[in-house]
Order: C-alpha cells, then structure tokens, then sequence
C-alpha cells in the first residue's frame, strides 16, 4: 500500500493513513509553511497549513507522505537531520514526481 494505489483509485486516502498510522491535522502555520511531518507515541501526525488552495493541501499531503514512504522520519541519527533537510526535501519532491510520472505514462 503506498501513495501510487491512493493515487491510481486503488485505496482511499483514510486507507493510506490507517496502514501508515498517520492523521492530518490542518493548522495555522506560518506563511512559508506548506506542511510537516513529525512522529509521535508511533504516530505520523501530518500538519497542514489551513491557510493554502485545495490543490496545494493535496500536493502537500503527498509530499509529507513521501517522507513517511521513504523511512526519511526513522533515518538513525536524529541530531544530523538538520543538516540533510534540503536533501529530504528534494527527495520527497522527486518521489512525488516519479509517482505522477509513472501514472501518466500508465494512462498514455
């Protein structure tokens, strides 16, 4: 189960977060953030900026999916996560476009 069955109709999005354990939140945040991720008590808690388009709320949750997907939340070295952010970033955002890559060639 992951973000290309949410995607391709497969599942549901509640499906996707009861199998990762996650929920979404929509909070006031700060006008320079979109959305995080964070684990708690072996949740994946998903805030999201209330504030952004339906359409940016969307992509927003697949990127903080991405993370989840991608283990970036368990990576071994807390302390050092600061100094790879941009990389994580880069990397839920390239997951994110592989996956929509991947369905539109599907669809052609």
């Amino acid at each position: 189960m992951n973000i290309s069955n949410l995607l391709k109709g497969e599942i549901s999005q509640k499906d996707l977060l009861n199998y990762y354990n996650a929920t979404i939140i929509y909070e006031e945040l700060p006008d320079d953030i979109q959305g995080l991720v964070f684990n708690y008590d072996c949740i994946f808690f998903i805030l999201i900026n209330k504030c952004l388009s339906y359409y940016m709320k969307k992509k927003t949750i697949l990127h903080e999916l991405a993370h989840i997907e991608l283990c970036q939340l368990e990576q071994s070295n807390k302390d050092l996560f600061a100094l790879y952010t941009k990389e994580y970033e880069d990397e839920a955002d390239i997951y994110v476009k592989k996956i929509l890559s991947n369905l539109k060639e599907d669809v052609l």
